[in-house]
């Protein structure tokens, strides 16, 4: 078997959902191939080369790949797919934008969101928000599969010397183009890569109240993030939303304040190393997954809080 991972960057540096895909990869068992579509990536593929277990990295340089933009990646990835038995991305925009093109061009069905590898047929996914684990055994003769990165312990990013070969083949669809982005710039980690998530939720009761956790999560060194509740009242950009149409997280410590804990809200953060939870209501849902829960005025508790760090 040989697996075909597609890479996530930003055609300067790898991100680390990659190694969460790899890891999958290795699981899965067989040679491990990483294909690097952009332009001017050269040094996201050296990067790729030496993560530990890939044995090669397909390196796609032209401009139409410069923005990633899925009309132009997905025929590119099932080109080269066709010779591989599995094809998995990471469970990001990106790669839940590029893959389910690719399991349509190759007339197979896709899987989405593993978070286990029991062989290489057979995996588990989470269905109804978390709630209820899958066992899916697919039959496609190649096996398209997206990662939840949380699902995975990250591979080494040192270690590796793989071949790195030029990949010649250029597809435009010519039926979208890169218009522009606007990328929201702060100095604290981003939310899927911190160690730390001070999340706030519709008991913060405006934007402005935010300002607390910002003060906490400084301290901390940590990321800030929100609720769908906090994010759909206009509180904050959304960003930040953690949830299931947000951003999953898995942190070694994650603090929700004014959180009451949906389901949407949990199942982008329960597989979370230490859950605290800060609410005046003792019934909130949230307290039910927390490892430690205060119940208490946030408004009290969080400046409190950030004296004591």
């Amino acid at each position: 078997m040989t697996i075909l991972v597609i890479a996530e960057h930003d055609n300067k540096v790898l991100a680390p959902a990659t190694l969460n895909t790899v890891a999958a990869a290795a699981k899965i068992g067989g040679d491990i191939h990483v294909l690097v579509a952009g332009q001017g990536a050269g040094a996201v593929a050296e990067a790729a080369a030496k993560i530990a277990g890939v044995s090669k990295v397909l390196n796609a340089d032209n401009a139409a790949y410069a923005h990633q933009l899925p009309e132009n990646v997905a025929p590119l990835v099932a080109e080269l797919g066709a010779g591989y038995s599995h094809i998995l991305a990471a469970a990001t925009s990106n790669g839940k934008n590029i893959l389910p093109r690719v399991a349509a061009a190759l007339d197979v069905d896709q899987i989405s969101e593993i978070i286990s590898v029991e062989s290489a047929d057979t995996f588990k996914r989470p269905i109804y928000a978390g709630n209820a684990i899958a066992t899916v055994q697919s039959t496609a003769a190649i096996k398209v599969i997206t990662v939840r990165a949380t699902g995975f312990d990250p591979v080494a990013a040192e270690g590796g010397s793989a071949a790195v070969e030029a990949v010649a083949a250029a597809h435009n669809a010519g039926t979208s183009s890169f218009v522009g982005e606007e990328l929201a710039k702060s100095d604290r980690p981003e939310l899927t890569a911190a160690k730390i998530v001070v999340s706030g939720g519709r008991g913060m009761q405006n934007g402005d109240n935010f300002k607390h956790l910002y003060a906490l999560a400084d301290k901390l060194g940590a990321a800030v993030g929100a609720s769908r509740a906090a994010v759909d009242a206009g509180f904050v950009p959304n960003d930040m939303q953690v949830g299931q149409t947000g951003k999953i997280v898995a942190p070694q410590l994650y603090i929700a304040v004014g959180i009451s804990g949906a389901i949407q809200h949990l199942a982008g953060m329960k597989d979370s190393k230490v859950i605290v939870a800060i609410n005046k209501d003792e019934e909130a849902p949230i307290f039910q997954v927390a490892d430690y829960g205060l119940v208490a005025d946030l408004f009290e508790a969080v400046p409190e809080l950030e004296k004591l760090v």
